[in-house]
């Protein structure tokens, strides 16, 4: 299952998504994040499916890949659905078996809330596949730049939120690989009563910890020795520039806001 995690991980291609500024992606995202909650009915679900479905089309994103990448999340999108369908009593009764009942209106809740949950995904995971973390990181301190005039220190917040992510795939590849030698040893992580379980997690966590520990130690002494002291009088190689595609990517999301805004009630 972790070998199937794609957040954090970059994807080098020459889509039209893969050409955006950093920051035209940014910003998309975080509104995107937003602009999700206007949803409310099945015109403008389905208005928010198919761009969504477009921006995947769009970046050259296999649909397959990023569905395979939803395996990790996928308990908590159906824990999220059974949760809407089973307590929300509101509308007809749509299935009676006595002891358990379930709405109409708990069905179209638990169906739209996942939705709502498959589309923040695709697009969180589209930004991360399409942006390699060093433009995440140029991007992020751009943005951030007037916060420095309150003595936050926007370089060092950009990088260590680009370091984040960038370690979330290479953590998880390690935990397949300790998974992988402790089940060659005879230790069994899948069966047996959720206490057993528990119990077989601990001897995964000391060995990760240690690798996290090391990666971290590397990353500081690699960084050490090419002379990085923070962000002070620091310039950069690669140049932002802002073009007539990211003016497009914030109009297009500006269209899709007025759409929900429109279709809502």
């Amino acid at each position: 299952m972790m070998e199937k995690m794609i957040f954090g991980r970059y994807i080098p291609g020459n889509s039209f998504v893969h050409k955006l500024d950093p920051r035209a992606k940014l910003i998309f995202v975080f509104a995107f994040i937003v602009v999700v909650f206007l949803a409310n009915n099945v015109v403008t679900y389905a208005a928010l499916l198919t761009f969504t479905l477009f921006i995947i089309l769009i970046s050259r994103i296999r649909l397959y890949f990023l569905i395979n990448g939803l395996k990790p999340i996928i308990f908590l999108m159906i824990f999220t659905f059974l949760l809407h369908t089973l307590f929300t009593r509101e509308g007809a009764v749509v299935l009676d078996l006595g002891f358990l009942k379930i709405y109409e209106q708990g069905l179209r809740q638990g169906i739209f809330i996942s939705i709502r949950f498959l589309v923040l995904v695709f697009m969180t995971s589209i930004l991360t596949l399409t942006t390699s973390p060093i433009s995440i990181t140029d991007g992020l301190e751009v943005l951030l730049n007037p916060l420095k005039k309150i003595k936050v220190p926007v370089h060092e917040l950009a990088l260590m939120m680009s370091i984040s992510l960038r370690f979330i795939p290479t953590l998880m590849d390690e935990t397949d690989k300790i998974m992988k030698a402790q089940m060659a040893r005879g230790s069994d992580l899948s069966a047996g009563p959720i206490k057993d379980r528990l119990k077989a997690v601990v001897p995964l966590l000391v060995p990760l910890f240690v690798s996290a520990f090391k990666r971290a130690e590397d990353l500081a002494t690699a960084m050490e020795v090419r002379g990085y002291r923070g962000g002070e009088g620091r310039t950069r190689y690669r140049q932002l520039k802002w073009d007539y595609r990211d003016t497009i990517c914030v109009i297009s999301l500006i269209m899709l806001t007025a759409v929900l805004v429109f279709y809502r009630n």
